[in-house]
């Protein structure tokens, strides 16, 4: 099976071209926005619906600057140490989502203490709105062709222009089918009860790296890292670890807490 060949410019403007890629963001971020004001306008959800905008804007921060410096230095640091105005060319590709996650969480930190919230109250608010950022860009992989799996012989294996003549994995499928809808579905439910603080963000950090370590099986690994241990631990098995055991930690810290402090 071929792999759709779309063009990755979606619009072209004269010398202006407008990325697949970059709308995918465009997408992602307007979904998060119309969902966290749905958010906001429930009951006792202790936010209004004209904070979500400048709430976006310190995602969007935190996403593009923590995503960029996060690829160059867990991924290709050589690299752009010796080519580093090659940094801001983010049109390119080349974004981490580890270090997208540290770059929110940032962000948020800023946030809270701006409008004297709980930090970790915050990033349960935005936790739920990821998944929705996280469809998107995985299709925007898939429509560049990047990112693509390990050769296979499965039926729904697709041949990827970038990736040689044999069929591969479509991960990038894979990772929007469990990064973005299933993970979608599990934070949405499980917060649509109160939960103690941070218990959000820890079922979070736990499916989302669980989705991520088992989608690295299948998912061919960057070519200048390769494997880093046993024939079969990539990069993005060794960020996905902290972010399971750390998720752990905090639900149990949560409902601890909670346990102590009803």
């Amino acid at each position: 099976m071929l792999a759709p060949n779309i063009d990755p410019v979606a619009i072209q403007l004269g010398p202006v071209g407008i990325h697949w890629y970059g709308l995918m963001y465009v997408v992602g971020f307007l979904g998060g926005w119309a969902l966290g004001m749905y958010r906001a306008k429930q009951p006792n959800s202790g936010w209004r619906a004209e904070e979500i905008s400048d709430f976006l804007f310190y995602i969007a921060l935190g996403v593009i600057l923590g995503g960029r410096l996060g690829y160059v230095f867990f991924y290709q640091f050589g690299y752009y140490l010796k080519h580093p105005l090659e940094i801001f060319f983010i049109w390119s590709g080349g974004m981490s989502f580890h270090g997208g996650l540290i770059g929110v969480c940032v962000a948020m930190w800023f946030y809270a203490r701006k409008t004297n919230r709980q930090w970790l109250a915050v990033t349960d608010f935005l936790a739920p709105l990821v998944p929705v950022g996280l469809f998107p860009g995985r299709i925007g992989n898939f429509i560049n062709q990047e990112l693509w799996g390990k050769v296979t012989d499965v039926p729904w294996g697709m041949v990827f222009k970038t990736g040689g003549p044999l069929p591969r994995h479509p991960s990038q499928l894979y990772e929007a089918a469990l990064e973005g809808l299933a993970l979608f579905a599990i934070l949405w439910l499980y917060s649509h009860r109160p939960r103690p603080v941070a218990a959000v963000s820890g079922m979070f950090l736990i499916f989302y790296g669980l989705f991520r370590f088992i989608v690295e099986f299948v998912r061919e690994p960057d070519a200048h890292l390769g494997y880093l241990a046993f024939g079969w631990v990539t990069m993005g098995q060794v960020l996905s670890l902290p972010m399971i055991a750390i998720g752990m930690w905090m639900v149990w810290w949560a409902h601890r807490r909670a346990a102590r402090n009803p």
